[in-house]
């Protein structure tokens, strides 16, 4: 399986990566410094380059993607987002307010300034329009304990939710399985 099958639509896809920034099963994260947030962010069109990027705007930038990440977790499941993450949103919401815009395409939520906040806020628009076009359900990140992968849920019953039901399916199913036979005495 591809990560092209869990891709999202549109500019969607770019919150999707962001979250996917931090691979938890391979202990690889995408930017680890504020010169690699800068270049991921600038790299997506989603700030300007050549932007100062500081250690403080990397914190936020972590918070903000591990908030989005339990907002994608708590849809997966059917459980209410964790405390923290909407913590961590509304933190970023607040350093970057939104305003409504016009453009050629119509009518737009963006950032009412520059920089690395703006950019994390350009972000949060895109979550608040997939809120509104009812897109963002399909946001999910894998229940896996180790995996968290954020993913695209394509299916029509919208049911989805696992990155990959052979890989973190099967391992929730075995575990389940050991659990079960455990709890009768074998």
């Amino acid at each position: 399986m591809g990560d092209e099958e869990l891709a999202a639509p549109g500019t969607l896809e770019a919150v999707r990566t962001f979250v996917n920034s931090r691979d938890l099963e391979l202990g690889l994260e995408a930017f680890d410094t504020p010169h690699g947030l800068r270049d991921w962010l600038a790299g997506r069109d989603l700030l300007e380059p050549g932007a100062t990027v500081s250690a403080i705007h990397l914190r936020r930038a972590v918070a903000l993607r591990e908030g989005l990440r339990g907002l994608m977790l708590a849809n997966a499941t059917g459980d209410p987002p964790p405390a923290e993450a909407l913590v961590a949103v509304r933190a970023a919401g607040r350093r970057a307010p939104l305003r409504v815009g016009a453009g050629p395409d119509g009518l737009a939520l963006e950032p009412a300034g520059p920089g690395a906040d703006a950019a994390l806020g350009r972000l949060l628009a895109i979550v608040v329009l997939a809120q509104a076009d009812g897109t963002w359900a399909r946001m999910k990140a894998c229940p896996g304990d180790d995996c968290r992968w954020a993913l695209y849920d394509r299916t029509r019953s919208r049911t989805r939710t696992w990155c990959a039901a052979a890989k973190c399916g099967a391992r929730a199913r075995a575990r389940s399985y050991r659990e079960r036979r455990r709890a009768v005495g074998r």
